[in-house]
């Protein structure tokens, strides 16, 4: 690699030039197949969803056909996944969903895209410091009979995830993948133990009956269960960390969803074949979070179930430091195209992380954390007040931006192949993304609708339209902000979702006689 003096260009080893040198592009190379895949799936934090989303959707929507859920909404995300991995095969930029809605739906579009994203992907990282502290708490509680209030395990948290996301990501990668291969060992355990000794109602596979889906709360079930998902849509965040990003990205984002699928719905329907089909939803409701700990200790004992208590939160640890990741990527490939402060495009140190976006996503953690533990007046060890209330608000405010940009990613999909005359070739895949696109747009109008049962509050809280429209208020900031740099920036406008090909564009016309 060789530096001009003034530190305006700069040309890797396989020619390429940046503008304003390399803090305007994040180092390459760094991650193979290995290494993107743990980071996408540490944020699905397996050990979290099945013993808290899954028990949690049993309890409130009563529905026994799960796995059921999970089968179908693996398809659903299949075929978003033909036209978004399609998709990052042409555009390989840090900020993934919102550079795809840009060069589909267009750059006013994309702006409003990137703060949805900016504002979804920090709910759901934020979201998680509360039952994080709150386990913890627990932990000393249990072993060390150590009163500890949540907030001081979450903030302690929050400045680890925020030095670990200032260096490398193969840093983190390593540290996601070891957690995430025990996590993920212990939870097969128990689904081997599960089928081995299974409850009263023997290996019933009746969760797999389509019967038992009907009812009103499919649609609120289907919310639940996407927010499982969540993370195999991050590969192309990474796009330019890796060596081959049109083979690695795709091929690490069907590997992600399809393992997910497969792994959540074998798991549920353990959790159904050991307290029985009849008595999985009675045992959930009463239960809870507690339900997949109590099955453990009756079938592999307390020593294995204490294990399993400490792996929870270090997945849950696992899950914040890939949100982390995410979030500082946003940001820097916002500052790169002038929808955040310069700063924050840059990179920084030796390790070319994105530093500034490190830092901001590690303050809003910790400001919003702080400003919940003023607000709690419960007692150590009860969870009903904001401890939880952190967890499940920004959780759900999080999923619902998600699934309104992948959504709007699948139209975009279409619209970007229709205008380069691909339609013909693309016709497959424009049909999945569209079909993709609708699907999400309804499990997005049942989010909506039912966001006080997600919640947890009556259908005449404010909690029901407040919550959701903080994306609808960050969708509407981005329009106008896309409208205003349209009028006052054109230039700037017209690099927005472009990435570092901006800068190598306007360096070569500069060069241009």
């Amino acid at each position: 690699m060789t530096t001009d003096s003034s530190n305006t260009t700069r040309t890797t080893g396989d020619g390429i030039s940046t503008f304003k040198g390399q803090e305007r592009a994040l180092r390459a190379d760094r991650l193979g197949t290995g290494g993107l895949l743990l980071s996408v799936l540490a944020a699905t934090a397996p050990l979290m969803v099945v013993a808290g989303v899954m028990p949690t959707t049993f309890a409130v929507m009563g529905i026994v056909g799960q796995p059921l859920l999970f089968v179908l909404l693996g398809v659903v995300l299949v075929l978003f996944g033909v036209g978004y991995a399609e998709m990052s095969r042409h555009v390989h930029n840090a900020g993934a969903f919102y550079a795809y809605i840009s060069r589909g739906l267009g750059a006013t579009a994309g702006a409003s895209a990137a703060l949805v994203a900016l504002v979804a992907y920090n709910a759901l990282q934020v979201g998680i410091y509360g039952i994080f502290g709150f386990e913890v708490s627990g932990l000393f509680s249990t072993y060390a009979d150590l009163q500890v209030a949540w907030w001081i395990p979450a903030l302690l948290a929050a400045l680890a995830v925020g030095a670990l996301g200032w260096l490398k990501i193969d840093v983190n990668a390593r540290v996601l993948g070891v957690l995430l291969v025990i996590e993920v060992a212990l939870v097969v355990i128990f689904d081997i133990a599960a089928v081995a000794d299974p409850g009263k109602e023997g290996l019933s596979l009746h969760a797999f009956n389509p019967d038992t889906l009907s009812g009103a709360g499919v649609g609120t079930a289907l919310c639940f269960c996407i927010a499982a998902f969540l993370g195999f849509e991050q590969a192309p965040v990474y796009a330019e960390e890796t060596s081959r990003p049109h083979i690695l990205v795709p091929r690490v984002m069907f590997l992600a969803v399809g393992g997910v699928a497969v792994f959540f719905a074998l798991s549920s329907w353990a959790l159904t074949v050991a307290a029985g089909p009849s008595a999985i939803v009675g045992e959930s409701q009463k239960q809870s979070a507690g339900l997949l700990f109590s099955l453990t200790e009756s079938r592999l004992g307390g020593t294995f179930t204490d294990v399993l208590h400490i792996l929870f939160v270090t997945g849950m640890f696992a899950a914040l430091l890939s949100f982390h990741n995410v979030v500082a990527r946003y940001a820097f490939a916002m500052g790169r195209e002038g929808l955040l402060p310069a700063a924050f495009g840059r990179t920084t140190g030796a390790s070319g992380a994105p530093g500034t976006g490190s830092l901001l996503q590690t303050a809003v953690s910790v400001v919003i954390v702080i400003a919940f533990a003023v607000a709690d007046d419960k007692p150590a060890g009860d969870p009903t007040g904001p401890v939880l209330h952190l967890f499940t608000w920004f959780g759900n405010i999080g999923a619902l931006g998600v699934i309104v940009l992948m959504a709007a990613a699948s139209f975009s999909v279409v619209v970007f192949f229709a205008r380069r005359g691909a339609a013909g070739a693309q016709a497959g895949r424009l049909l999945t993304s569209a079909v993709a696109g609708v699907a999400l747009l309804v499990i997005a109008g049942y989010t909506v609708k039912d966001f006080d049962v997600l919640v947890g509050a009556g259908p005449d809280s404010s909690l029901s339209w407040v919550l959701p429209g903080i994306i609808a208020l960050a969708l509407i900031i981005g329009l106008v902000q896309g409208v205003v740099l349209r009028a006052r920036r054109p230039e700037a406008h017209a690099r927005i979702g472009l990435g570092n090909e901006a800068f190598q564009l306007e360096k070569a016309a500069e060069r241009t006689p």
